[in-house]
C-alpha cells in the first residue's frame, strides 16, 4: 500500500526532513503524499513542492489519504538519534526509507524563489550602505523556546544565548561587520541594539537573507540548518542538545562550539516528560569567557576583518539613515 508522511515540529526538524522525502519519491514513490502540519511554506523551495499538502487541505482524508497508509515518523524516538548516533536528516532516512544502519547525511538541497533571492540581496546591500560596513553577519540568537517575561527573556530549554550575551556580541561584532538579527522577538530594550531587524520576515525571506550574507552565527535554530543547506560559514553555539544531533559537526565551514558540554544531560522530549532534566539544563547557554571569544575569533578566521574598520561605504542617496537606533523598526516597505 503506498504512504503519506505527516510531518510536524519545528522548522529545522521540518528542513531535516526533506532529504529523506526527496529520496523515498525518487526511489520508491513518485507520488508520495507528505502532509505538513507545520510550515507548509517550507516545501515550496523543494523537489517536493508539488507533493504536498497542508493539513487543513479540503476533503485531504477522502480525496488522497482514505486508501493509504499513513506513518508520522517520530526521529526523537529512534533509538539511535537518542544515543547520539545519528543527526536529524539520518533519523529522518532511517525512518521513511527503512535503513537500519545509519548512512551518510543526505544534503538539504533549497532551490530558492527568485523573489527570496532578490529580497536577502536587496536587504544585505541596504544594510551595508546604511551600516557603512563591507560584511554581513546573520545572528539568530534565539530558539523556538524563548519566551518573554516583562522585561526578561529567558528560554527554559536552555537552547537560546542569554540577552546580556546577545547585546555584548552585538556590540563587538558591529565594530567590524553589519549585524542583522535573525528574529521577530520583539526585545524589551530603550537600548540601541546596533544591529538591523527585518520587520516580520517570513521564513522564505530569511533563506534569501541568509544566502545573501557573508556569515551567520547562532544556537540551536533553523537558521543554522539554512547556513549548512546554502553553503554558508557558521559559528553555531549549543547549549542543551547535542551537536550530533542536531547540527554538523561533519561541515567543515562550520564551527561548533559546545558551551554546554561540560553540564548537558539528554532531556528525552517527545519520548517523556522529564523537568529535572530540562531544570537542570537551563543554564546551558550561558557564555563563560573561553567560549565567548571562541565566537569572535571563529567569525574573524573565516571571513576576516576590514582594514579599517570605519571605512565608510556610499550611503543611498547620501541621506543619513536611523533606522537602526531602535529595535524591531522597519527595513523595507516601510510606510
Amino acid at each position: 500500500m503506498k504512504k503519506a508522511f505527516f510531518i510536524n515540529g519545528g522548522a529545522g526538524r521540518v528542513l531535516c526532513s526533506i532529504p529523506a522525502l526527496e529520496y523515498y519519491k525518487e526511489h520508491t514513490d513518485p507520488d508520495v503524499v507528505i502532509v505538513s502540519e507545520a510550515w507548509h511554506e517550507l516545501f515550496l523551495s523543494s523537489k517536493l513542492r508539488n507533493n504536498i499538502w497542508p493539513v487543513g487541505s479540503k476533503e485531504l482524508f477522502k480525496t488522497v489519504l482514505k486508501d493509504r497508509e499513513i506513518i508520522s515518523p517520530e526521529p526523537y524516538r529512534l533509538n539511535a538519534y537518542f544515543n547520539q548516533r545519528v543527526n536529524l536528516i539520518q533519523a529522518f532516512d532511517m525512518l521513511i526509507n527503512d535503513v537500519d544502519e545509519a548512512v551518510e547525511s543526505k544534503p538539504i538541497n533549497l532551490d530558492l524563489g527568485k523573489a527570496d533571492q532578490i529580497y536577502g540581496y536587496n536587504l544585505v546591500g541596504q544594510v551595508k550602505q546604511q551600516m557603512k560596513k563591507e560584511k554581513v553577519i546573520v545572528f539568530q540568537p534565539f530558539g523556538s523556546g524563548v519566551k518573554i517575561d516583562g522585561n526578561f527573556v529567558f528560554d527554559e530549554s536552555g537552547r537560546s544565548f542569554e540577552l546580556s550575551d546577545v547585546f555584548r556580541i552585538v556590540d563587538e561584532l558591529s565594530k567590524d561587520y553589519a549585524v542583522i538579527l535573525m528574529t521577530n522577538l520583539k526585545i524589551p530594550t530603550d537600548r540601541p541594539m546596533g544591529a538591523a531587524i527585518p520587520d516580520n520576515a517570513s521564513l522564505l525571506q530569511w533563506t534569501g537573507i541568509v544566502n545573501a550574507a557573508d556569515y551567520f552565527l547562532g544556537c540551536d535554530s533553523m537558521g543554522q540548518h539554512y547556513a549548512h543547506a546554502l553553503g554558508k560559514p557558521a559559528t553555531v553555539v549549543i547549549g542543551s542538545t547535542f551537536p550530533e544531533n542536531i547540527s554538523y559537526p561533519g561541515n567543515k565551514d562550520f564551527t561548533i562550539i559546545d558551551n554546554g558540554k561540560e553540564n548537558r544531560v539528554y532531556v528525552p522530549y517527545r519520548v517523556t516528560q522529564d523537568p529535572a532534566r530540562e531544570r537542570h539544563n537551563e543554564d546551558n547557554m550561558i557564555l563563560n569567557e573561553e567560549n565567548y571569544k571562541k565566537i569572535m575569533k571563529s567569525i574573524a578566521d573565516k571571513i576576516g576583518k576590514p582594514e579599517s574598520s570605519n571605512k565608510k561605504l556610499p550611503s543611498a542617496n547620501n541621506k543619513p539613515s536611523t533606522i537602526f537606533d531602535k529595535p524591531n523598526k522597519k527595513l523595507i516597505g516601510e510606510k
